[in-house]
Order: C-alpha cells, then sequence, then structure tokens
C-alpha cells in the first residue's frame, strides 16, 4: 500500500490528505483501488467491509458503465485505435472491445482480497515538502532531487491510530444523477437547424431536436448578458472570480454528475457568464436547476474567495511569461476589440478587492440580465420551454425579482475596429519577459464583415497558401519552429493572419518577410492551372460537407452563429454553393483587391513583439522614417477611441444589425 501526500513539513501526518492506491494481479486480472481519505489518517483504512458488497452499488456501477458504453460519443479513430491496443494487452481476445469500458462479474471474494491488504501494517509513504531541504541523507541520480528513507516504526503506527478519525471516510451516496430512462424522443419536426422557439424581454431560446445521433443526450447553454458585468476593469475581474467561486461552490455535485455522464461548466464571458449542462437527459434539468438555484441564492464565502483570488492574481501575473506569439496575439485582440480592458489594469486592482466588494457586486450585476438560451439534444420542444420558464420563474418573478429587462440602450453589442483601407498599421511593443529571446509578429489583413461569397474566397485564399507558407517561412528560410497562416474571425469580421515565432529575425525584419512571401505567392497564384483550382476548391468542399461527429460539436458551430448574432445556421450549405460558383479568375481579383502588397483596398495591422535577442532593434525600428501608407499605433486606447467600428450583429434580445 502506498500513501502519497503534499504537504509542509512540521504538519501532523494524521491530518494530511492523502490518497491510498493498490495494485495487486488478482485470478490474471488486474485490480486498482484508490481510497480518498479525506482528513483522515491511516487508521482510516478501516473500510466497511459490508457497504462495499452491498448489491446495489454494484448495479449502480454496471449502469453507469454501460450507459456509457453504448452511448458513447463517436471519437477520432486515432484514439479508439490507441485505447484498443491498450487492451490488447490487459485482457483476452474476447474482452478487447469491452472489458476496459464494462465491469467484470461481482465478486465478494476478490474485494475482500483488495480489502485485506489497505493495512497500516505494509503503507509506504511519500512525502514532499519544501521544508524538507537539509534534512535529506541521499540524492537521486537522474534530476539530483534529495530524499531520505525512513522506516516506519510500530509505535508510530499506534500514534497515528490513537489521533487518526475516520467519521469523514464514507463511500459516495446513491447517485441521484444516473440515468435511468434512456428512451428517445420523437421529435416532432425534423428540424435541421435551431428554431427561435419563444423570445421575452428576459430571454430567446434557441432550440434544436437531435435529429442525427439518436442517443438520450441534451446540451444547454444559458448565456447571461449582464451590462454591470464588464463596465471597467474592476467588474470584469470580479466576475471572473464569481464564476470560479460558483464552480468552487458546486464541486459537491461534481463528482456525482461526472460519473453519472453529466457535465457542467460555468464562465466569465465578454458580456458577463455562461451556464453549460451537457450529458444524458433524463436527470439533466435536476443538475442545471441545482446551478441555478446556487447563482440566485450565492453567498460569498471569505475563505474561499481569498484561496480564489490569490489564484487569479497568480494566472494572471503570470500572463507576463507567455510565449512572445501569444502576447502578440493578445495586442492584436485589444487593438480590434471595443470595450475590452487589459489584463494589466486587472491586475493593479486585484489586491485591493475583498469579499465585501463581490457581495456588494453580485446582486448589481444580476440587477439587469438577458439569458440568451440554447438547448439542443433529446429534450421535447414542450422541456425545452418549461427550463427556461423556471430560471424566468427563478430570476423575475416575485416583488422584489433578482433579475430585470434590460433597457433597449443596455443590450451589448459586439464592435470591432474597422481598419482604413490603404494603411499598414504597426504596433511595436518590447516583451513583457525580459529573459525571454524569442521575438513574434502577427501580420493581420482585415478583409470584410460576415459574407458568403467574401467568406469562401479567403477561405480558398487561406487553404491554397498555408501550405506554401509553411514551407517557405518555416522549412526553407527557418524563421522559427511556429509558423502559420490562420484565418480570423472577430464576432463576424473575417481576415487572415501570419503568425510567426522566431530567434533568428526581429519583428521588423518577419514582417518584411511576409511581404516577400505574399509577393512570391501572387506569381505561383496567377499560374496555378485550372485543375489545381478546381482540386482546392473540391477539397474545402470536402471539409465544409463532413458531418458533425456528436452533439457537443453540432452544438458549439450553432452556438457560435448565435453568440456572434450571424445567425446563418445554414452557412455551410450556403458557402458550398458560393464555391461550385467560384472561378480561378474571382479568385485572383480577391487577392489583388485584399491580400496583394501595395493593394489601396488593403487593410493591414502589423504587431511586433520585441524579445531579449531583438531588444537592440526596437528603438531604431520604433523610430525609424514609416512611408506614407503606414501608421504606427503609440497608444492602443487613443488608437481605438479614433477609430470607426464595423456594425454589430448583436444587439438586442431578437439580434438586430447597427
Amino acid at each position: 500500500m502506498v500513501v502519497c501526500c503534499a504537504a509542509e513539513a512540521g504538519d501532523p501526518l494524521m491530518s494530511l490528505a492523502v490518497s491510498i492506491w493498490w495494485c495487486e494481479l488478482v485470478d490474471g486480472w488486474q485490480i486498482c483501488c484508490c481510497v480518498d481519505l479525506g482528513v483522515t489518517g491511516v487508521d482510516a483504512v478501516t473500510i466497511s467491509t459490508s457497504a462495499l458488497m452491498q448489491i446495489w452499488r454494484r448495479r449502480a456501477l454496471a449502469a453507469v458503465c454501460e450507459t456509457s458504453f453504448h452511448y458513447q460519443d463517436k471519437t477520432p479513430p486515432r484514439s479508439y485505435v490507441i485505447r484498443i491496443a491498450s487492451n490488447m494487452q490487459l485482457y483476452p481476445q474476447k474482452d478487447w472491445l469491452v472489458r476496459s469500458s464494462l465491469p467484470s462479474n461481482f465478486s465478494p471474494s476478490i474485494i475482500q482480497t483488495v480489502l485485506d491488504q489497505l493495512s497500516p501494517d505494509n503503507v509506504r509513504i511519500f512525502w514532499e515538502s519544501k521544508k524538507f531541504e537539509g534534512q535529506t541523507a541521499m540524492t537521486e541520480p537522474w534530476y539530483k532531487t534529495a530524499y531520505s528513507v525512513e522506516k516506519i516504526t510500530g509505535s508510530m503506527i499506534q500514534e497515528w491510530m490513537l489521533f487518526a478519525p475516520n467519521e469523514d471516510l464514507h463511500l459516495p451516496a446513491p447517485n441521484v444523477f444516473i440515468p435511468t430512462d434512456l428512451s428517445l424522443k420523437d421529435a416532432q419536426e425534423k428540424v435541421k437547424f435551431p428554431v427561435l422557439l419563444r423570445k421575452s424581454s428576459s430571454s430567446s431560446l434557441w432550440y434544436k431536436p437531435d435529429t442525427m445521433f439518436s442517443t438520450p443526450k441534451a446540451y444547454v447553454k444559458i448565456d447571461f448578458n449582464c451590462p454591470f458585468a464588464s463596465s471597467s476593469p474592476e467588474t470584469e475581474v470580479l466576475t471572473d472570480i464569481f464564476a470560479r467561486l460558483l464552480m468552487d461552490d458546486l464541486n459537491d455535485y461534481a463528482y456525482y454528475a461526472q460519473v453519472a455522464g453529466l457535465y457542467y461548466g460555468v464562465s466569465n464571458t465578454d458580456s458577463g457568464f455562461q451556464v453549460t449542462v451537457v450529458g444524458y437527459n433524463h436527470k439533466l434539468r435536476i443538475l442545471l436547476e441545482t446551478v441555478i438555484e446556487k447563482i440566485s441564492n450565492f453567498k460569498v464565502k471569505p475563505d474561499r474567495f481569498s484561496v480564489i483570488k490569490e489564484m487569479v492574481t497568480k494566472e494572471y501575473g503570470n500572463l507576463k511569461f507567455q510565449q512572445p506569439y501569444q502576447q502578440a496575439m493578445y495586442y492584436c485582440s485589444l487593438l480590434l476589440h471595443d470595450q475590452t480592458w487589459p489584463w494589466m489594469e486587472e491586475l493593479e486592482i486585484l489586491p485591493h478587492l475583498q469579499a465585501e466588494d463581490l457581495a456588494k457586486f453580485i446582486p448589481l450585476m444580476l440587477s439587469r440580465a438577458f439569458l440568451e438560451c440554447y438547448i439542443a439534444g433529446n429534450i421535447e420542444r414542450s422541456e425545452a420551454e418549461s427550463m427556461i420558464l423556471h430560471i424566468e420563474d427563478v430570476f423575475n418573478e416575485g416583488p422584489d425579482p433578482i433579475c430585470q429587462p434590460l433597457f433597449p440602450s443596455q443590450h451589448l453589442t459586439s464592435r470591432v475596429i474597422k481598419l482604413e483601407r490603404g494603411i499598414n498599421y504597426l504596433y511595436p511593443i518590447e516583451g513583457l519577459n525580459p529573459d525571454d529571446e524569442n521575438s513574434a509578429l502577427v501580420h493581420y489583413i482585415q478583409v470584410h464583415r460576415d459574407d458568403f461569397t467574401l467568406n469562401v474566397k479567403l477561405q480558398l485564399f487561406a487553404l491554397t497558401a498555408k501550405r506554401a507558407a509553411f514551407h517557405q517561412l518555416r522549412s526553407v528560410e527557418q524563421l522559427g519552429y511556429i509558423t502559420a497562416l490562420r484565418q480570423r474571425n472577430d464576432s463576424g469580421i473575417r481576415g487572415v493572419q501570419f503568425l510567426i515565432q522566431s530567434t533568428v529575425k526581429g519583428p521588423g525584419q518577419i514582417d518584411l518577410r511576409v511581404e516577400a512571401f505574399l509577393k512570391m505567392f501572387e506569381t505561383k497564384l496567377y499560374e496555378m492551372t485550372n485543375d489545381e483550382f478546381k482540386s482546392n476548391v473540391n477539397a474545402l468542399i470536402d471539409m465544409k460537407l463532413e458531418k458533425h461527429k456528436n452533439l457537443r460539436e453540432e452544438s458549439a458551430f450553432f452556438w457560435r452563429e448565435i453568440s456572434d448574432g450571424t445567425l446563418k445556421f445554414d452557412r455551410r450549405e450556403c458557402e458550398v454553393a458560393a464555391l461550385k460558383q467560384l472561378t480561378q479568375q474571382d479568385l485572383i481579383d480577391f487577392f489583388d483587391e485584399h491580400v496583394k502588397v501595395g493593394a489601396p483596398r488593403k487593410r493591414t495591422l502589423s504587431v511586433r513583439v520585441y524579445g531579449k535577442l531583438h531588444s537592440c532593434e526596437y528603438p531604431s525600428d520604433k523610430s525609424q522614417q514609416l512611408p506614407p501608407y503606414a501608421v504606427q499605433i503609440e497608444d492602443i486606447f487613443s488608437f481605438r477611441r479614433s477609430q470607426p467600428l464595423y456594425g454589430s450583429f448583436k444587439g438586442g434580445y431578437g439580434h438586430m444589425k447597427l
């Protein structure tokens, strides 16, 4: 038996949170046991044999495993092959497909064999602590880690057993989330796309019954759009902490839900926070209502607030150690998105926040809210409506409701900076980590607002140029390991970006190499044969016609349309139709207008992050004389305030285009 624990030296061992693992081959089968001892000591291994022998536990385990096996989502072939190959090492041939998923026959004797081995007399303890420095006698040869080995005496075990309570050690209670009704609902309408099932001043409900996967599962997404949640850096940090504390408070349900095939998440967004619940539909509503109840009655626990605050502070502080290409992507987003706050300001606020601040903020945040809801899967229309009506009753009903509908002026929009045609904007900045030798460049070309015809032209260019860019910039010129050409979609505003991280050249030189590549690709595009063009078009069509593998994947696609406000649920079909009408000359004309170096209508933004090896280039690059078509950005927020914005696809409870 092995006990693994991590604690500071001097803490009583009997108060440690430890886990006991035991493995042995029993009758040719590998039996593994993990017992979470919570705050108990070694004596707490006295597990109730009668509890383990209870037949209802076996039946519950069998039900969970069989349900998971028979209704598992389609997975990538590679993952499936790896799992089966692993099973081939452990099980007889007849069990290769099922043994790792389904339980073996109930055997009290094997259970008793496991329990007999869980004894303090054969325990091995690994105790790690930073405070053991100077108290060790040996060093392991590989990583030179200092350690000591001490024999556990009988008197030590007896002392632990005297002080070790065992009331906290127990097996799980009956799981209320395990589904028992796995029947498939008969969708009254064989709809292919989501429909707006219900709309009120407080919420909108998009509904999509499962007509593709035939599994007893559902997907629920509820987006709380709260204007006060993102009105300042302070409120955005408080919303982040609230979402984390809510997840922390729901931990009591996490184990039971996950065992039963239900998963939930609460995360902050640019406009508030959102709740996601996915899994078997039979008990999904119980979990959803549990989460909603926690939100409506949320109380801030000062001790947990301190823990989460420390965690958030560390995460924000560690952002300066991100790789330069990640910093470049962050600055690009900060430059393009209106009403977003820099993490540096949020980090500055964090030390001053107290639990009382969050307790005062939560009622304010929820006081005005609009709920954007999406429900899909094995759920009937009436069930979906009933779920949202219940949520509205919780938040909007009563003499003193938690939430009020938004005023028309409060509906949140998602606005993106509109770069000026014919201008190349430059934003040079030194890397946040002075020890990182890498520099990075994001060369972004902004093209258009969401449009099927322009979309497919951009996608076809990206598909055609992606391999050539990788070959030239990474393989031939060897600028850096991280070299990519990607499409970019900012709330429906489409473009393409080159992303390169390098120790070989500074950002200014990399920018020149990107333009040199575009000039080289221009020739290749003009000389492309008709067969090559058709091959690329057909490849893109095949990618678009690939079916969604499971409910989650389908829901993620439709939710992106709802979240962005574009609501083009038939996007793939329409873009395939546009591709079939596209000619090679159309692609050339698109390139000449939007991508070609020196094109008069081209919109470009270059974000240059200077690392340690190229820091000497930063002052000279920043002070160099720029050509008339180039503009250097000195301050992100002054730049954002001075620029026009694209219209937002979002803006009202029915989504209106501004």
